[in-house]
């Protein structure tokens, strides 16, 4: 199979704005070089003819169903800005990727995905258009969990860059998610740092009442339950579970350390 019909296969919303035109200049870029993705051009198309080359600051898209073909390009696009926030490209993080295609695709469209992430990789992308369209047409829950693998990605070194922060926060706000969301998802990281971490990820104060505390935990948990991004991918519906685990795990820690029965 070609790249092009690998890419272009059961896709919808990233055929346009700044997602289409990113993967529209990456195909053509291809052809130029003699690399095989040719067999859209024998059928009578272009590689790039279905995109749309727009996506300005400012844009909005007209919603469309996310297909689980969206989600991972998507989140193939926003691991670029991560990767190449810091102005390095580590090893850990390499192969923390490769898990994660390994995970979604079959073997030989692990390779192709990897081949289309070393082109975004060399590509000036905006993260803040590219969050913005996906904020457009992905639900709250699986943007929440696509910050979620990036912020796995920024961690896996063991040291979260403040440069990989920046682009995290402002694919974040791009995406249209709250900052207390944010917060609660950066305070799994925080466990052996931060004595708080627990108020943090259900989003409650440590002054908050046990009755505050229990509510909370019931709004939390009904948000990342997995259920809620069932559609979007089995990676995606990994990282709700661990971070409905987290959000168990806070709770428990608020609970025994209060006393709470």
């Amino acid at each position: 199979m070609s790249v092009v019909k690998w890419i272009l296969g059961g896709l919808g919303f990233v055929l346009s704005g700044p997602i289409g035109a990113i993967l529209g200049a990456i195909l053509g870029s291809m052809v130029d070089k003699g690399i095989a993705v040719l067999s859209y051009e024998r059928e009578g198309d272009s590689p790039g003819g279905a995109y749309d080359r727009g996506g300005r600051p400012g844009t909005t898209y007209t919603r469309q169903r996310a297909t689980v073909g969206d989600i991972r390009i998507s989140i193939l696009v926003l691991i670029a800005c991560v990767m190449k926030a810091d102005g390095r490209l580590l090893k850990s993080e390499l192969e923390h990727v490769k898990a994660y295609l390994r995970n979604n695709y079959d073997e030989a469209g692990a390779k192709q995905a990897l081949q289309l992430l070393k082109q975004l990789l060399e590509r000036d992308i905006d993260p803040v258009s590219v969050s913005r369209q996906i904020g457009e047409n992905v639900n709250y829950s699986t943007r929440l969990e696509i910050v979620h693998m990036l912020l796995d990605l920024a961690h896996i070194d063991g040291d979260f860059d403040p440069r990989e922060q920046q682009v995290i926060q402002q694919i974040a706000a791009g995406m249209g998610l709250s900052q207390a969301d944010y917060n609660s998802l950066a305070a799994l990281y925080q466990k052996t740092k931060d004595p708080d971490w627990a108020y943090t990820v259900l989003e409650i104060s440590p002054t908050a009442t046990d009755d505050e505390v229990k509510k909370a935990y019931r709004r939390m948990a009904l948000r990342y339950h997995p259920d809620k991004v069932a559609g979007a991918g089995e990676e995606v519906v990994k990282n709700a579970t661990e971070k409905f685990r987290a959000v168990n795990e806070a709770y428990e820690t608020i609970k025994t350390a209060r006393g709470i029965k």
